[in-house]
């Protein structure tokens, strides 16, 4: 009777930890959305764009179940001298403005990008977490100068006729290439998250765009996906808030999820009428009281009259690859 009763407790107790780690099992079969699927490490390929950053900035690249290859976390132009790196509002490793005024009467005149020469000239504040490329009608304005960490804000200028759109590339580094993680909170294999704030002002300062729902997000690369079950599409949107973003001791055998990018993204021409709307998030969740590059300038971001919000695909801790775009009337 006693041994009966240990077999069918241990029994059970094989048949809860099989239940409760059921992700282990998923296989490329159970997904049924539109992206290439890869699982594992990439194969890096640049060890580290930033030496002096708080953590490794590499690039990788993976091939997916469908023998296309991607690039991790992004394909970016940080390397690309034809793209400009932002002026530094505040540069843990730069300039450390600690004042808007500032960073406005030290900023070179022959920095502004000309789109239109009879435009005016728009001034945008931006924070980013972790890294941007911006584009106006198509035209690089900037680029941020730390891929990954530590955090920084930056200031860009350009001379533009409305109506202009902006597109922006996002990104949320990963130190786990492939897995979209890092080292995080006492687990190797922890997700980040993301997160975009940014004003613009006209030449009389006044506010002529901010980030909110009104502007349009769709993401690229999501992981890690530990279940290929959770993942949903309904039309253009992509949605991973299934999904856990618990952080996990090892996570090596994680998926991620590839989309192609339009060739086109960036340009005024763009249609981007059925893409989702961006998801806006509190200076809570993307934590960013503690940051001087935000802090120091809570009189531009937080402006009370018309407070700027930090947008993101529809989950900011998964989606790693972001486009944005908005057009300026």
């Amino acid at each position: 009777m006693k041994k009966s009763k240990i077999s069918l407790l241990m029994a059970l107790t094989i048949l809860a930890f099989s239940s409760c780690n059921k992700e282990d099992d998923t296989t490329v079969d159970d997904y049924t959305g539109t992206a290439s699927v890869t699982q594992g490490f990439a194969t890096t390929t640049t060890t580290n764009l930033y030496s002096n950053g708080g953590r490794v900035a590499g690039l990788g690249t993976i091939t997916a179940d469908d023998n296309t290859t991607w690039t991790v976390p992004a394909d970016v132009n940080y390397t690309n001298s034809a793209i400009p790196f932002a002026t530094d509002l505040y540069n843990p490793d730069g300039t450390k403005h600690t004042t808007v005024s500032a960073a406005l009467t030290a900023f070179d005149a022959n920095d502004i990008i000309e789109i239109d020469a009879a435009g005016d000239v728009i001034t945008a504040y931006i924070f980013a977490d972790n890294y941007f490329e911006m584009y106006v009608n198509g035209v690089a304005i900037g680029k941020d100068a730390i891929p990954f960490t530590g955090f920084n804000s930056h200031i860009v200028k350009f001379r533009v006729s409305a109506p202009y759109t902006i597109a922006m590339l996002l990104v949320d580094w990963e130190e786990n290439l492939g897995l979209g993680s890092e080292a995080n909170q006492g687990v190797d294999y922890h997700p980040g998250d993301g997160g975009m704030v940014a004003v613009f002002k006209d030449e009389s300062n006044n506010i002529v765009a901010t980030t909110g729902s009104e502007w349009k997000s769709q993401t690229y690369y999501t992981s890690p996906i530990s279940d290929l079950a959770c993942p949903t599409e309904s039309g253009t949107t992509r949605s991973s808030s299934s999904c856990s973003t618990d952080g996990v001791s090892d996570g090596s055998n994680y998926y991620g999820l590839h989309w192609i990018i339009p060739s086109d993204w960036n340009q005024e021409s763009f249609d981007d009428s059925d893409w989702p709307s961006a998801s806006t998030y509190t200076n809570t969740t993307i934590g960013v009281d503690n940051k001087q590059s935000y802090t120091n300038f809570t009189d531009i971001f937080d402006d009370s009259s018309d407070d700027a919000e930090f947008i993101w695909s529809t989950n900011v801790i998964l989606d790693n690859e972001v486009i944005v775009r908005y057009t300026v009337q």
